[in-house]
């Protein structure tokens, strides 16, 4: 299934994404599931949230990629939305 993951980061936590950047890619990279991902961004362009399609077996294998997703570990998040999605055009 797919499941959209939307993330909304702490007032003034750029330096933590910036920070664990690398090794959130490098989790996006090695567990495969990731079928497409970016950054949310404010009326200045800098990066303050993600968007994550997420192809999963289900809600319990989604909740448990975002919990190891490197920027969570980091507390980066000020909210976290999990939601099935069925992908329709494009």
């Amino acid at each position: 299934m797919r499941v959209a993951l939307m993330t909304k980061d702490k007032p003034g936590a750029l330096q933590t994404r910036l920070d664990n950047r690398d090794a959130h890619l490098a989790y996006i990279a090695d567990t495969g599931v990731v079928e497409m991902a970016g950054p949310f961004l404010d009326a200045d362009g800098q990066m303050c949230g993600s968007l994550i399609v997420l192809e999963v077996e289900g809600m319990a294998a989604a909740q448990a990629w975002a919990d190891n997703d490197p920027y969570a570990k980091a507390g980066l998040f000020s909210e976290v939305t999990l939601r099935a999605w069925k992908k329709v055009v494009g």
